[in-house]
This record gives C-alpha cells, structure tokens and sequence, in this order.
C-alpha cells in the first residue's frame, strides 16, 4: 500500500479464484492534495487493459464508487524477488541472470509499445509463486507508468530517489531510458547489497544520482565478474541516449554468453550473499516501519475498509464498471458483487 492506496486479498464466491484488490483513494477536487487524480487513475487504467505479459501483472477488472476506483489485478503471493533471494545460502551470477532475464522480458514488453513503467525498483518486483520450480518474476505497480509521445517532451519529477534516473533529478524530458538506469541500480544492488546512489538523507541520494557518483567496491564485489560490472557501466550512464537499451542489454554478453569462456565466468562468479542479506534486512525493517507510520496516518480509512469487508456483496452492488476510457455512470452494475475478502 502506499499513501492514497491500499492493497487486499479478495475471493471470487462462485469460482474460488483468489485476487488482489486495489483500492485507489480518489482526489475530491483539484485543489485537493489527498488522493489521486482521475487523470492519473485512467492512466494507470488505460496502460493496464493494454499490456499482456506473463512477467507483468494482469489486471482483470475496475470498478469505482463514490471515493475510490478499485482495481480487481491477478494475485501475486509469492513476494519480493529479493525476499525470496535473501534466503539462499549461495547464488551464482548464472542463476541471478535467470532472474533477470525475466525483468527484461517484462521491460521489452513494455517499451515496445513505448510505455515506460518508471518505478522499477525491489517492491515492485515480486514472485507469482515462491514454491514453484523456476518462480516467475511479475512487475507490478503502474502508478507512475506512462506512454512516451516522441512528438512531445515530458517533464516529471517522481519515483523512489534510490532508483530514479539522472534526468529526473534535473527535470529533462524523460523516456524508456529512465527504466534501463533503474534496472541498472537493481542489478546493482542484486550482486552486491550496497544500494550505488543512497546518501544519509534524500538530497544526498539525488546528488549522487545527478553526479553518477559511484563505484565498484572491492568490499562488495570481490567475487563480481567483469562481464557483470560491464554491463551495470553500460546502464549507469548519464546521457540517456548512450545508455544500454532494453535490447541491447538482452544481448549483452552478460545476459547471453557469446561463448564457453563467458559462459563460465558467470558460473565461477557469485552474488555477495553476506551483504545481501544485510541489505534485504535493513530494507524489510525500513519498510516495516514505514507501514506502521502508515497504518497509523491512515487508521480512519483502514477502519472504513473493514466496514466494507463486512457488507462485501452491498458495497460492490454499488461499483460502476470502468470501460475502453471512459468513466461509465449509467451502465450496467458490477458484475463481480460475490466477492469477499479474505486478507
């Protein structure tokens, strides 16, 4: 959940079918600072509908009543990626790419129909299934996602600064390339648990990014292949159009051994699991408390959730089905009012 949303486990009565449901607390006016706007929901809406991927969340149904549109999106249990990964005792460079792989079938999905997710970072890459023999990766989270117009210049300061992109920092038109640093910072991260940007304070954190002020520390990337810190070199670049693009980065060598002598090097190569591990720990305690701070700012609305749970099958005889663009006041009613909340 974040400020304005809140995320539930749902039921569909008739089928069994378990689903993720996704309230999105809605802006009452334009001078209002709570909530969003609806511009903001239908393209988040909008950018959903249009995308089918199997390393992207699926979004199956939106309604909205007075205060809130909800989003009916597949259920995604297996949590985050690095999570899952903090509790391997080794990995090698090899079986990280595997996952990577994933994110970068996700991302080229994406940008081939010029829509840039621009908030790629840990939480939004989760498991559908953690108990599964090769988990696949899901991208979640297009809140901030936007179709890039090439005719037209766009300006935004957004997302979580460990992860931004230079040119968000300074407030120049952005594009698909934001992603690409993004996926760079993760990568980063993955081989070695140290984050490359973070400061003590976010102002420092934005400073760095700006500054691309970073390096490859012996400390943590001792057991690092040359090949991997390539191919993180070739996405931290400042000028977004020398950086590595989605698929170019698929055929980086890294990702797609040219030969026997790349193929083992990243076989012979490891992530620094010891750091690692440190690193998702003080990441899950930061984010554990920021959801208390959260639940605690937000306690009013929590309470009204409740309410609802209890009198699922009237509140969703209420929901209005949002369709092809369009906010629909006086069609037919929702269709899913069997539903119940199970988390």
């Amino acid at each position: 959940s974040n400020d304005f949303a809140v995320v539930r486990r749902c039921r569909h009565r008739s089928s069994g079918a378990d689903y993720a449901a996704k309230f999105i607390k809605k802006r009452r006016s334009k001078s209002s600072r709570r909530g969003v706007s609806r511009e903001d929901i239908e393209r988040e809406v909008n950018i959903l509908k249009e995308i089918q991927h199997p390393n992207i969340i699926t979004l199956q149904e939106v309604f909205e009543n007075k205060a809130e549109v909800i989003l009916i999106l597949e259920l995604v249990a297996g949590g985050e990626l690095f999570d899952f990964l903090a509790e391997k005792e080794s990995l090698s460079e090899e079986e990280a790419t595997q996952f990577l792989k994933q994110i970068l079938d996700g991302v080229l999905y994406l940008h081939s129909k010029q829509i840039a997710h621009f908030d790629l970072k840990p939480e939004n890459i989760m498991l559908l299934n953690r108990s599964a023999p090769h988990p696949r990766i899901k991208i979640i989270d297009f809140g901030l996602a936007h179709k890039i117009d090439f005719g037209n210049d766009f300006k935004n300061i957004f997302g979580t600064p460990e992860f931004v992109a230079p040119e968000v920092v300074n407030y120049e038109p952005l594009g698909l390339e934001a992603d690409m640093w993004s996926v760079g910072v993760i990568t980063y991260i993955l081989l070695s648990g140290a984050s490359p940007f973070l400061g003590d304070n976010k102002q420092e954190t934005l400073g760095n990014v700006s500054a691309v002020d970073f390096t490859f520390d012996e400390e943590f990337f001792s057991s690092t292949s040359a090949l991997a810190k390539d191919f993180i070199s070739r996405l931290l670049v400042k000028d977004p159009k020398k950086r590595m693009t989605i698929q170019d980065s698929l055929q980086h060598p890294w990702i797609k051994p040219k030969d026997t002598q790349q193929a083992l090097s990243r076989k012979e190569s490891a992530v620094n699991m010891e750091k690692f591990k440190k690193f998702a720990a003080r990441r899950k305690w930061k984010v554990r408390s920021l959801q208390i701070l959260f639940n605690f700012q937000f306690s009013l609305f929590t309470k009204i959730l409740k309410m609802r749970t209890e009198k699922t099958a009237v509140i969703f005889m209420s929901f209005r089905l949002f369709q092809e663009s369009v906010w629909i006041r006086k069609k037919k009613q929702c269709s899913l009012k069997n539903i119940v909340f199970v988390a």
